[in-house]
């Protein structure tokens, strides 16, 4: 019997691949909206201030509160995407994101707690989509295939973070009212739940690896990830730059503010000048974490691959995400240093600070699902969110403004604020040498950890088939060696 035609035996193929592209861009456009929905806050945050008369405390309070209910929603989020639907998970997370933030901008003027709350509940729901869907992602690729969509994946950091900070202060310029700012992402939002509907489908936990996986309790889980020193190292060494990255965002357009008001002698800074501050900070943002994101999957999928003239190795991620954290160091602290006189200066070395910082974001998770067996990665996912939140942007400004507010005392002038601050930051670059320690110290392990995920999963390893090849090619020519002799 003749084989079919090759463009019959191409059609399923061509109909699997195009099916992952769509579950790529409906999990892409959805974190995309996640984090634009973080920053929007931040992009109206004055207006806000004078709606409500809010004070800096209680406006610091609003990304508490969102932080403090992410952190209470993404264990249980976890728990719940290593045992039960998460497709179902992802939607009804989404649903609830979509209410609590439309109904948030229709809360009125003596109602700040109400808003408060809803920006806590809003946390919840992105808490339900962050820890599942790299997940998802780790069950439909594996290896080179799985950096690469996770590369993409983790676009949505730098691009809906600057996306959320420009979109929330031009929208409300737009249509005249923070209100609009808020309540554009919500109406995407409901695009965002029709893709996930439509186009994803719960994959088989290990799928990708052919892996073997068996149910735990949630004792077992914690106890197994406690075992994986990789993990532990790499939590570590992630919630460092998370802390780095929340200060910064929070506190360097303030910091280039007291900069510009000094250089111009000015004891108040114009608000066009402080529009235009907040935009290029939101560029470099969203431009450095695209760089950042796609040279560091890159490189370190070119290393592990020994592409480029790079000797392979297997411990090229953690490496990379090493030397990321080290080269931001110097210039953060450059940044901060020149930024008193040299503006321009200031904005090129904090450029390439967030770029080096951002190395990480997708090489790091990529790392955790391959030494994570597979019914446990959400669970995973999600404390490593918990741990990163909690010590990271949670605190960081908290920590950087106290700092700021001992050294400054009871002066009130720009100069006394802007050394201040910078001072205070000064830590957020330390803190990045402390990222890169513990990432070198997960090289050491990393292989090790892999292995052992495999070997628990029963599932294909390419890097012991490697490892394997190298030694029968040793053997054979020993022997031959031994022959000629």
């Amino acid at each position: 019997m003749d084989d079919p035609p090759i463009e019959l035996q191409e059609r399923p193929r061509n109909r699997a691949f195009m099916k992952k592209v769509l579950i790529v861009v409906a999990l892409l456009f959805v974190n995309l909206l996640n984090y634009m929905d973080r920053f929007t806050i931040a992009g109206v945050l004055s207006q806000l201030q004078d709606y409500f008369t809010m004070n800096d405390k209680e406006a610091g309070m609003l990304q508490t509160v969102f932080i403090i209910f992410y952190m209470i929603g993404a264990p249980i989020c976890g728990y719940l995407g290593d045992r039960y639907n998460r497709k179902m998970i992802m939607v009804t997370g989404l649903s609830i994101w979509i209410i609590a933030v439309f109904s948030s901008s229709f809360v009125t003027k003596n109602h700040f707690w109400v808003f408060l709350f809803l920006r806590g509940i809003v946390g919840i729901g992105e808490a339900s989509y962050s820890t599942v869907a790299p997940t998802l992602i780790a069950d439909i690729f594996a290896g080179a295939d799985r950096s690469t969509v996770l590369m993409i994946f983790y676009f949505a950091v730098p691009v809906g973070s600057g996306l959320g900070y420009i979109g929330g202060a031009y929208v409300s310029l737009w249509f005249g009212g923070w209100q609009w700012g808020v309540r554009f992402t919500p109406i995407l939002g409901v695009l965002c739940l029709i893709l996930l509907i439509v186009f994803i489908e719960e994959p088989t936990r290990g799928a990708s690896e052919h892996a073997h996986v068996e149910s735990s309790s949630i004792r077992q889980d914690l106890a197994y990830l406690w075992s994986i020193k990789t993990y532990r190292l790499n939590t570590v060494a992630f919630t460092c730059v998370v802390f780095a990255v929340g200060a910064l965002s929070w506190w360097a357009p303030t910091l280039i503010t007291h900069a510009y008001a000094i250089q111009h002698g000015e004891p108040d800074v114009p608000p066009s000048e402080k529009a235009n501050i907040s935009l290029i900070f939101g560029l470099i943002t969203c431009f450095a974490g695209i760089v950042g994101v796609v040279v560091g999957s890159t490189v370190a999928q070119a290393w592990r691959e020994g592409r480029w003239g790079l000797k392979a190795t297997h411990t090229a991620d953690p490496i990379v995400c090493a030397v990321g954290s080290l080269l931001a160091m110097p210039c953060l602290y450059t940044c901060l240093i020149t930024a008193a006189h040299h503006i321009n200066t200031a904005w090129v070395l904090m450029f390439i600070g967030v770029t080096c910082m951002c190395l990480n974001w997708s090489v790091n998770m990529d790392m955790l699902m391959y030494t994570v067996v597979a019914n446990r990665r959400a669970t995973a996912t999600a404390i490593q969110t918990l741990i990163s939140h909690l010590f990271g942007d949670a605190s960081s400004p908290y920590v950087i403004g106290n700092i700021s507010d001992m050294l400054r005392g009871d002066a009130t002038t720009q100069i006394d604020a802007f050394f201040a601050l910078q001072k205070a930051l000064f830590l957020t670059a330390f803190v990045l040498i402390g990222s890169g320690a513990f990432y070198l110290w997960a090289s050491f392990h990393v292989v090790e950890d892999h292995c052992n995920a495999k070997r628990a999963m029963g599932a294909t390893d390419e890097w012991v088939d490697e490892e394997a090849d190298d030694v029968e090619t040793l053997i054979h020519n020993v022997r031959r060696s031994s022959t000629e002799d």
